[in-house]
């Protein structure tokens, strides 16, 4: 079942008046834990780290988990607040939420399991181990969220990581590896199972990709971290970008299909890279979509407002290349019309435009509430159209329909991580939908929406001939 954005909003507020207003802070410290002047000494405690905790039981490791997920609902508030203050990006209220969801939903060493053969020749298990020191990755856009996600998911594997926080995000991400840090010393665990350096540059990066004490690299951004660890020589998982489309035909229920998209495109102001970022509908209910895509908080900008929108959320590089305008991703939509002199009030939430699908910002992931939408024949074309758009990326893709050979049709053809039918975006990732939340979830490299068993390895123990007692 979607969620309305009033009900997220009535979860925001439960959540603020719950929280202790003492515990709103997380540990204030000049000293973070985890956090080092030099990389050769981070990832050297990060080794000691995990060669201590890999013996431990897993109850061991789930009670430290466990301290974590506490401590992340305490100061969803404080990372939230830090989040958007450091990177200008996002929305304090729905960032509450997301840390909210990693707390409650990431997969602890629960998702760990044992495969059994036993027989006349003997017993065979297969297990499931750590790799040892993970170095990870992560993004300005879900910074806090990803640190203590990534965090739970390779502690409850045995694993320690060590963190390159994106340099706009630093100082949130370093508060959340002191969180880590903090909640396993708390309960008897060891420090120093998540670490990082005080100021991450792109040599810091370099050290981390190529250090012998690092078996596995994961990077969570776009394409260029993404195919840097792939080239390293390493295991390597990757997270990478993605251009979401959102087709709808004649059969959906368009009302809330108009809701379900604006409310998935606008969570966080459209930062998580699962969210709707264009949509293709059938032309015999365009214009019944858009009127209800309207009413549920939508600019619809005009000809005119598109160019000036469009000369303002690219920008040419030093390198003469167009890119995204960094003042616009995760910024309202309230703020970026109010960058080409439109002043619209708190109730617009998203931008809309009609446009032909190589408009720029139909074409190029744009990571803030505007979506460009696309009109199509008939559902063949929406299919065609919508594969064109999301440029092979097999990360995420939705469809609001009634005619389940469409969306099958549909689901197999465009062939993404994540597929989310007649429901907002974010119902991927369990809120308002089934299943766990991830903010890792690596497309390009095949293992979909990561969890504790993605940071292993498998591991085969042979008794041969015994132990059968058959």
């Amino acid at each position: 079942m979607a969620i309305s954005e009033q009900e997220i909003q009535n979860i925001v507020r439960n959540v603020l008046q719950n929280m202790d207003t003492q515990s709103k802070k997380p540990e204030e410290s000049k000293n973070l834990m985890g956090i080092f002047e030099n990389i050769e000494d981070a990832i050297a405690a990060a080794k000691t780290a995990q060669k201590a905790i890999q013996p431990m039981p897993l109850e061991f490791r789930e009670k430290i988990i466990a301290n974590i997920r506490k401590k992340t609902i305490e100061n969803a508030q404080k990372f939230a607040e830090l989040g958007v203050e450091e990177t200008g990006m996002g929305n304090v209220g729905h960032k509450i939420l997301k840390h909210q969801l990693v707390a409650e939903k990431t997969p602890g060493t629960e998702d760990l399991s044992t495969i059994a053969w036993s027989g006349d020749r003997g017993l065979t298990l297969v297990e499931q181990g750590p790799f040892g020191v993970i170095g990870a990755v992560t993004p300005s856009t879900n910074p806090s969220e990803t640190v203590i996600c990534n965090s739970i998911g390779m502690l409850a594997s045995g694993n320690a990581v060590v963190f390159a926080p994106h340099p706009a995000a630093k100082n949130v991400s370093n508060l959340a590896i002191d969180m880590v840090n903090r909640a396993s010393v708390e309960v008897g665990g060891p420090e120093n199972l998540a670490v990082a350096v005080e100021n991450p540059t792109m040599e810091v990066s370099k050290v981390i990709f190529s250090h012998p004490d690092i078996a596995l690299l994961v990077a969570t951004g776009g394409p260029g971290v993404v195919t840097t660890i792939l080239s390293s020589g390493k295991r390597g998982i990757g997270a990478g970008a993605g251009n979401p489309p959102v087709l709808v035909d004649e059969t959906a229920n368009i009302p809330k299909a108009a809701e379900d998209i604006v409310n998935g495109c606008t969570f966080d102001n459209n930062l998580p890279c699962i969210a709707e970022k264009e949509v293709v509908v059938v032309d015999s209910v365009a214009d019944e979509l858009i009127y209800y895509m309207e009413q549920a908080g939508c600019y619809h900008a005009n000809a005119e407002e598109v160019e000036k929108l469009t000369n303002t959320v690219f920008v040419t590089n030093k390198k003469g290349q167009q890119t995204l305008n960094r003042d616009c991703v995760g910024r309202s939509a309230k703020v970026i019309l109010s960058k080409i002199g439109v002043s619209v009030g708190d109730d617009i939430r998203c931008i809309i435009f009609e446009g032909d699908k190589k408009q720029p910002m139909i074409d190029e992931e744009l990571m803030m509430p505007i979506l460009g939408i696309v009109r199509v024949k008939d559902v063949d074309e929406g299919i065609a159209t919508a594969i064109e758009l999301e440029h092979g990326n097999r990360h995420s893709a939705h469809m609001h329909s009634t005619n389940i050979n469409n969306l099958t049709r549909y689901g197999k053809a465009i062939d993404t991580a994540i597929f989310v039918k007649n429901g907002p975006s974010y119902a991927a990732l369990g809120f308002g939908g089934e299943g766990y939340a991830t903010f890792t979830i690596a497309s390009r490299t095949g293992e979909g929406l990561t969890s504790s068993k993605t940071f292993t390895k498998s591991r085969r123990c042979v008794m041969a001939d015994a132990f059968s007692i058959r």
